[in-house]
């Protein structure tokens, strides 16, 4: 099973069908649903040719291994998107934008911005391979798809690829409370990447040493700070309405 992966809920099981049907083994559904949204995925999935099985809802809950299935799950072989940078890099057309997570671990956080760098237009998000969550099952539900289209690479040296994208004239923009200038201050239209920090710690050190410029998020309330994928969200889409006006 180890060669497998997977898929539980709606929308990583559609996303998969749409992106990658080629890698689906077998998709399993609830045999008694018969709304619209099962019927539609069941119809696409027919009309990719795959093997579909119908079958009891106790029997999802025991494939499913306690993760919330939502009456579909399937089973399908790992589909990769871009394995390296440059692979992403190499084919852009417009400026890039990459969203940096340092050791980001808990799968909901890492789910969400997924989901809004899939949104936003990021081409990629990169993290370091230790001290980080994967792409496991809930990270995936969470995503909604996008782990399917967002390209997430993890990398052994995060702060020896971040000096390889500032060789690419990549502008690596950090989050901190303690920075002077706020997001929007930055000068998004050029290719750039937004640099997060982890859960409560923030980023390392010399990750922040090896940003080219650090601001902060502006904060008119009384907590100090936003989850990581909120930030993210807020930074990424200064970045979007800069490069649409």
């Amino acid at each position: 099973m180890s060669e497998q992966q997977i898929l539980a809920g709606f929308h990583a099981v559609q996303a998969r069908v749409r992106h990658h049907p080629e890698s689906i083994k077998t998709i399993y559904y609830d045999q008694k649903r018969r709304d619209k949204r099962m019927q539609q995925l069941v119809d696409r999935a027919q009309s990719a040719g795959l093997k579909l099985q119908a079958v009891p809802n106790e029997r999802l809950d025991e494939l499913a291994n306690g993760m919330r299935h939502q009456g579909v799950l399937a089973f399908a072989a790992h589909t990769p998107l871009a394995v390296t940078v440059d692979e992403v890099l190499d084919v852009l057309e417009e400026p890039a934008l990459l969203l940096i997570l340092d050791g980001v671990t808990d799968p909901h956080n890492l789910g969400a911005c997924l989901r809004t760098a899939d949104a936003a237009g990021v081409h990629a998000v990169i993290a370091p391979k230790d001290r980080a969550v994967g792409l496991n099952a809930t990270v995936r539900r969470v995503a909604c798809g996008a782990a399917e289209t967002v390209p997430y690479i993890t990398v052994t040296n995060l702060a020896r690829t971040m000096r390889a994208l500032k060789e690419r004239d990549i502008w690596l923009v950090g989050t901190s409370d303690q920075a002077e200038g706020d997001l929007h201050s930055v000068e998004a239209k050029r290719p750039m990447a937004w640099v997060m920090g982890a859960e409560g710690e923030g980023m390392r050190r010399l990750t922040q040493e090896t940003c080219d410029e650090l601001v902060n998020i502006p904060m008119a309330g009384t907590v100090e700070s936003l989850n990581v994928s909120v930030a993210s969200a807020v930074c990424l889409y200064e970045t979007v309405r800069q490069r649409k006006s």
